[in-house]
Parts: structure tokens; sequence; C-alpha cells
């Protein structure tokens, strides 16, 4: 019996579908913890490119089950999509997929709302996708969730309940046109009839699972920087990307969870507002992120990109417990003559001990930055840690020691043979 969590160690993007797919075959279950459709994992075999949104990563491994936690936002629309997907690509999810009948369920007003607060002066940058209405309705115990489908009656009251509160909100303080309640009735009542098969009391499967001594491999989405509770508030998303954030997510208590591997790419990116000390606005931050193809895989807007910061990435160790480490897009890296890496922050000319999370300080610190020659070699095809060349290896040793972590595998491009393990 093995539990292993899978996170992202930065601002999310890190490259996690990839990794989940390529460790995966080494378990018998992939189960999804939190977040919604507004996190995308992108996932290249051979010359297929799959971007999911909900479904976990391991789905393209036929003799590997995948389970949808009740901590995840479920959009209907963005899931019968990828289940359509997937089965038109010829891979069977019969008995493959579980959802937890207690994941709760995106409503048409969750994102009207969020798209209507983003086009706000106040507005954090979010994908539009109604992740945090939905999160502000569950934890305002107001949500409907995946069991409400299986009762006709409750759905509906639960339906013209929530849509006679937000239709006031809609009209009384945005002046927006009232949603249809029989519209909404009649669309989660057919999504119902289709998905009926996959619902399950998850937790319990998970749990049986382990007694029976299977592996598990539970999937995060977006990064530890954009934790609720954790993250650089208010710039973050709605739920717990960190590995705190897997046993509320699946029902599988943390004394199960075995180990923790960070998934951290060799520079840092991030989307959407909020402070970004290492950030490069300058040419070669154009140039990194067209060489990186740093273009958001759900909304497709450009990511902003700066060097790698291991002040910041020790500080997501120390939250998640990481002891391992995958690390991302190093071939991007290539074509720099010399690599820049914070190793720590200075606020007001003194050095600080700790990550600040909080909005105030990280918008002043001044980095600290060390200086490593580049390799201007393409490492693309390279599959032994050896033949890379010395200057890789030694900025791979080098970010490894300042982050206080072990490196077990490294991603050299974006397909599953373009991969490096130690």
């Amino acid at each position: 019996m093995s539990v292993t969590v899978v996170v992202g160690s930065q601002w999310g993007d890190e490259g996690k579908g990839k990794i989940v797919d390529i460790l995966g075959e080494r378990f018998d279950i992939v189960a999804r913890y939190q977040g919604g459709a507004n996190a995308g994992h992108t996932i290249e075999v051979g010359d297929k490119k799959f971007i999911f949104h909900l479904i976990p990563a391991g789905i393209l491994r036929e003799d590997i089950t995948c389970v949808i936690g009740n901590g995840v936002v479920i959009d209907p629309n963005a899931l019968l999509e990828e289940i359509n997907l997937i089965e038109s690509n010829g891979i069977n999810i019969s008995n493959r997929l579980f959802i937890s009948h207690n994941a709760h369920l995106i409503m048409p007003y969750h994102k009207l709302l969020d798209n209507i607060r983003e086009s706000g002066k106040n507005k954090i940058g979010t994908t539009g996708r109604g992740i945090g209405p939905c999160y502000n309705d569950k934890y305002a115990r107001k949500g409907i969730r995946i069991a409400d489908l299986l009762d006709k009656k409750i759905l509906e009251e639960k339906i013209r309940t929530n849509l006679k509160e937000k239709n006031n909100i809609l009209k009384k303080v945005y002046n927006v046109e009232e949603l249809n309640v029989e519209e909404i009735i009649d669309e989660y009542l057919a999504f119902d009839a289709k998905i009926d098969k996959y619902i399950t009391d998850t937790a319990s499967y998970l749990n049986n699972a382990i007694n029976e001594n299977k592996s598990i491999l539970l999937e995060g989405a977006q990064g530890t920087l954009l934790d609720v509770d954790h993250g650089t508030y208010p710039y973050v998303t709605s739920s717990n990307p960190t590995a705190g954030g897997a046993s509320t997510g699946t029902g599988i208590p943390p004394t199960k969870i075995d180990s923790v591997v960070g998934i951290v790419k060799a520079y840092t990116t991030r989307v959407g507002l909020g402070p970004f000390p290492t950030e490069m606005l300058d040419e070669e931050g154009e140039e990194l992120r067209k060489w990186g193809a740093e273009f958001g895989a759900t909304t497709g807007r450009p990511r902003r990109c700066g060097w790698y910061d291991a002040f910041l990435v020790n500080y997501s160790r120390m939250i998640n417990g990481i002891e391992r480490a995958a690390i991302t897009k190093l071939d991007v890296l290539s074509n720099f003559d010399k690599i820049k890496v914070c190793t720590g922050y200075k606020l007001d000319g003194k050095a600080l001990k700790h990550f600040p999370t909080d909005k105030s300080k990280l918008e002043r610190v001044e980095p600290v930055y060390e200086i490593l020659p580049g390799w201007k070699t393409d490492i693309t095809n390279i599959k032994n840690f050896n033949e890379l060349p010395a200057n890789a290896k030694n900025y791979l040793s080098f970010i490894s020691e300042k982050s206080g972590f072990e490196i077990s595998l490294i991603s050299v491009g974006p397909k599953r043979s373009q991969t490096i393990e130690l």
C-alpha cells in the first residue's frame, strides 16, 4: 500500500499533468482532490495532446482507476466534454471513473457572478469559471452537491431557493437579467442522467482500496502559492492545493499518506494578478514566455515569467513536507547564457528569514540573486542524467540545495519520453 500526494510548488502551471501521467503507471488509482475547471493539466502522448480540467491525468493509462474527490467543484459541461474527448480517442472509462457524491456543482449563476465581479475594479485575475462563487456557497452551506442530483424534488427545491437569492443580486446590484430557473433544473437533471453511473461514495472507495493494499496517487490542481490559507492572499484560489487539502478533499486520513512529491518548474511563472518578486519585465522575459510556450491551458492567457525563486520554493517545501521533487521545463533554460536564481529577499535593506505571504510586504521585497552559467545546448533528447551538460547538472544541484529537497525526476520536454529519472 502506498499513498503519494503530488503538489504544485509554485503558482501553478508547473507541469503536474505530465508528471502525474508518468508516475501514475506505478499506482492503481489516481484521485483529484481540489479545484475545478480553472486548472488545465496538459499531457502529450505520441502526436496527441490532451488537456484535462477535471478528470485526473491518469485516465490515459487504461489499467488505472480515476477518482474525482469531494473537494473538487464540478462544471457539468466541462466534465462531459472531457468524457467525450476521452471516449472519442478510443479510451474506455467504464468502471474506471468515479465521482464523489459529495462534490459540489458549479451552477450557471456561479459563472455569471464570477465574470461580473472580475470585470470590476477589485478583480483578482480569476479564470471566470465560477470556482470562487461555488466554494462561497459551499462554505455558506448553500451549495448543491452531486448527491442532490439523485433526488429531483430536493434538487428543484435547492435550485429555486438559491436562484431566488442570486437573481435578486443580479437584478438589484448588477442590473443583469435574471436567470431562468426551469431551464437550469432541466439542464442539471439531464446532466444527472449522463453521469449517474460514475457517482459513488469515493471516500469509502479510497479507504477500502488502502485496506486492500492498493496504491493511490493524489493529484492537486494549481500550486502552493495559490492556496487560500498559505498562498499570496488575496491573489489565491478558493481551495487548498497544498498537501493538507489532499486529506480533506478525498477523505483519506493524513496518517495514511506516505510521501509528498513537489512539482517544480525550472523557472517561475504566474497567471493573473498579484506580487511576483522575480518577474522578468524585459526582453528576456518575453523570450522565456515564447520558448516555454507559457500560455494558460484553460484560458490561453499569457503567463508572467521570472527566474527560479528558491526562497519561495523552500517555503512551499515546508508547508507541504516535500522531500522529493520533479523538475519540469529544464530544456527551456537552454537558451540562456546566464541564469539567475533567487536565494533570498531583502525588505527595507534587511534580509528576511521567512517568505512573506502578505501582499504589502511581497510587493516591496528585493530578490537576492546568484548568477549561474547556462549550457546553451539542446537537451530535449537526453535520457540519462550523466549525459546532461555540466552546467545543467550544476544548476540542478544548486536549486536542489537552496530549495531543500532531492530531485527524483527531470522533464526536458513535453512528451512522456522526454523525461530523466534519477
